[in-house]
């Protein structure tokens, strides 16, 4: 997947889980791809306005509410640190592609975690 965003590009998503034992570098990995991923759909799709942004944000979402599953498996679960986290990667992610007035909270409104 190609990213063209050079904010993107020079990030380091999710560094904080990173720097954490409690969760496991591999789990961590598919949430850095699908922060990728909506990236690469942000730049594909370019989304009109904060709607179009919200259903791309909430379907990535949705793939990190499927994502506590490995989370659980791997004895860690996506607490208040990582939702944190989560949450201003997802807000970065919106700046980063010109959507200031983004509302982090329907950016990943529905999230089970």
């Amino acid at each position: 997947m190609s990213i063209g965003n050079q904010q993107v590009t020079a990030h380091s998503f999710l560094r904080m889980l990173y720097k954490d034992d409690y969760y496991p570098d591999h789990v961590v990995d598919r949430g850095k791809e699908i922060l990728l991923r909506l990236c690469a759909r942000i730049e594909a799709e370019q989304p009109a306005d904060l709607a179009a942004l919200y259903t791309l944000t909430q379907a990535a979402t949705d793939e990190f509410n499927a994502l506590q599953e490995e989370f659980w498996a791997a004895g860690s679960e996506l607490e208040t640190v990582a939702r944190e986290e989560i949450g201003e990667e997802f807000w970065f992610v919106a700046q980063a592609y010109g959507f200031e007035d983004a509302d982090v909270e329907e950016l990943i409104a529905t999230r089970d975690w």
